[in-house]
């Protein structure tokens, strides 16, 4: 089954794109979506053809930061009925927290986690995709940093925001829009804030309006991701700090080895081949980073020595990691 998004992911496409010059409609239809997607926000959609449109779209208007112009609009509220469980929850920890946890009724292709660091908490957020994403990880990265702004306004004080891809041209947007210091080639996409910042309580917060906002976010959930799905998302948030073992995942994801192996057998899947997927997909992304040496791409994808990782990397794609770099050719 094809991962999905919300409709509303593409909230202002249009706008940005007039602004921009672009036909909307015909670039929508470019990737097999119908232009009335726009006025279906809770309608789902192949999370692919959203990376398409947003990668096209930026290509066709030379403009390197089309994801975070659509991201500066954004409201709340465009995350539907879940924004009214996160305005009151009691802290801006347990924001994250249940962000999270229900992931799967906004992007199933989004993965998050939080990672304590000493007085730091790293927030990493990642496209879980074959294809290139950056316009969908400025846009991800730009949506939460305005819900967190909205929901704690001067409280939200992240230390810096984090980007795996290079630099843009020109970084105003990005320094207009998050007025912090700014990472690009870092190792994760996200944000690094202060640990005392994320428990800092929510004066908003109504723990009789979360209850009732729980009822109505658990009544429309179609229920959890499946297995694969979520040991997925893991991986492409584990592999790269080299923690992606199966004994973590599953601790990761709060159940048992055995549960976890269980579950995947009963999907027909295992570990093994999905950790394989998923270093093919973010092979892909690094190597078309040429700021990554190729050292360095193969210490991210969990390999210990530069010949293994070119050993493996011949095998799954007919050349040397170093001639694909010099000869351009795609990865499929």
């Amino acid at each position: 089954m094809a991962v999905q998004v919300r409709a509303a992911a593409l909230t202002n496409f249009a706008e940005v794109a007039a602004s921009l010059g672009l036909d909307a409609a015909l670039a929508l239809r470019r990737v097999g979506l119908q232009p009335r997607v726009l006025r279906q926000p809770d309608q789902r959609i192949p999370t692919s053809a959203v990376v398409q449109l947003l990668e096209q779209a930026a290509a066709a208007t030379g403009c390197d930061n089309f994801g975070l112009r659509m991201a500066r609009s954004r409201q709340l509220s465009d995350l539907g009925v879940v924004s009214l469980l996160l305005t009151h929850q009691p802290t801006l920890r347990a924001v994250l927290a249940t962000l999270i946890a229900y992931l799967h009724l906004v992007n199933e292709s989004l993965a998050m986690q939080t990672e304590d660091a000493g007085r730091l908490v790293i927030v990493r957020e990642e496209i879980v995709s074959s294809l290139p994403a950056r316009q969908s990880v400025e846009l991800a990265i730009g949506v939460l940093y305005r819900m967190c702004a909205a929901l704690f306004a001067e409280r939200w004080r992240p230390v810096s925001v984090h980007f795996a891809h290079g630099a843009p041209a020109d970084a105003g947007l990005h320094r207009q829009l998050f007025r912090c210091r700014l990472v690009f080639d870092s190792g994760f996409n996200g944000f690094a804030c202060a640990a005392a910042d994320l428990d800092v309580p929510n004066p908003a917060a109504d723990p009789g309006l979360a209850r009732y906002a729980q009822g109505l976010v658990e009544a429309q959930s179609p229920g959890r991701d499946s297995a694969q799905q979520q040991v997925r998302r893991a991986i492409y948030l584990m592999l790269p700090t080299g923690r992606a073992t199966c004994e973590a995942v599953a601790q990761g994801l709060g159940t048992s080895l055995r549960t976890l192996q269980r579950q995947l057998d009963a999907e027909g899947a295992t570990f093994a081949a999905l950790l394989h997927e998923v270093r093919r997909d973010l092979a892909r992304q690094y190597l078309a980073n040429a700021r990554y040496g190729v050292g360095q791409v193969a210490a991210m994808l969990g390999y210990s020595t530069h010949s293994a990782f070119t050993r493996w990397f011949v095998a799954q794609f007919g050349c040397a990691p170093e001639a694909w770099r010099r000869q351009g050719k795609p990865l499929v």
